[in-house]
């Protein structure tokens, strides 16, 4: 999971940091409120951990603008040292998932994001097998049959088949998929994530006679569409 952590104190985004790697997650760290709302607009974020009092934008005004500015907006934890009920009240309103009060133990702020991404992520994220439509995906062998019959994919053409499938018709950024499917984007060239889209969607036969497709959103990333006999 690829998480923003925005905080005017990089102690604090250090120190998160560290919390949400050592879960196995991917953190990208802002200083303000405004260099968060420009990231939001041209990238892919499961969850977003976010102070109240920032230069910029305050974390409350970030929660009403990506109401009505961020598609697929991600879950969003209150992360900050106001204790008070209404503002806890006014954050939980505004569109936060949890909020969680400066400081807290690492295991439970661990805990609560791991929460707030599982109630996030659909009950079928973590199933060993899943079906979408006429394709089913093993996730322990790392294989995909559709109609009955085996399809051969490589362990990355897997991950990038299920990541797709588990964010149905939801546009993903390529940094998204990079970091999510090859850990990193250091030394990853586009041509390789087009080479494994063009791969899975050839592979898959994936068209809207099979009910899904993947749609190239132009500058930004990639989207499986589901479509007519899709689930």
């Amino acid at each position: 999971m690829r998480i923003a952590i925005a905080d005017d104190d990089s102690e604090i985004i250090e120190f998160l940091t560290r919390i949400v790697e050592g879960q196995g997650h991917v953190a990208v760290g802002y200083s303000d409120g405004t260099a968060l709302t420009s990231a939001l607009l041209r990238d892919t974020f499961d969850l977003v951990i976010l102070d109240w009092n920032m230069p910029g934008k305050t974390g409350i005004q970030i929660l009403e603008w990506m109401q009505d500015a961020v598609d697929d907006c991600p879950p969003v934890i209150m992360m900050t040292s106001r204790t008070a009920k209404q503002d806890i009240s006014d954050a939980l309103n505004a569109g936060a998932d949890d909020y969680v009060t400066k400081p807290e133990d690492p295991d439970v702020i661990a805990a609560r994001i791991n929460a707030v991404l599982r109630r996030n992520s659909g009950s079928s994220a973590m199933e060993p097998s899943v079906e979408y439509g006429d394709y089913k995906l093993d996730r322990i062998e790392q294989k995909v049959h559709h109609d009955g019959k085996e399809i051969a994919l490589t362990a990355k053409e897997f991950e990038l088949t299920d990541l797709m499938f588990r964010n149905r018709d939801r546009t993903l950024s390529r940094r998204y998929i990079m970091e999510t499917v090859w850990r990193t984007n250091a030394h990853l060239t586009t041509r390789t994530l087009d080479m494994h889209v063009s791969r899975v969607r050839s592979k898959l036969s994936l068209s809207p006679e099979n009910g899904f497709r993947i749609f190239t959103v132009f500058g930004y990333g990639y989207r499986l569409e589901t479509l007519g006999n899709g689930k």
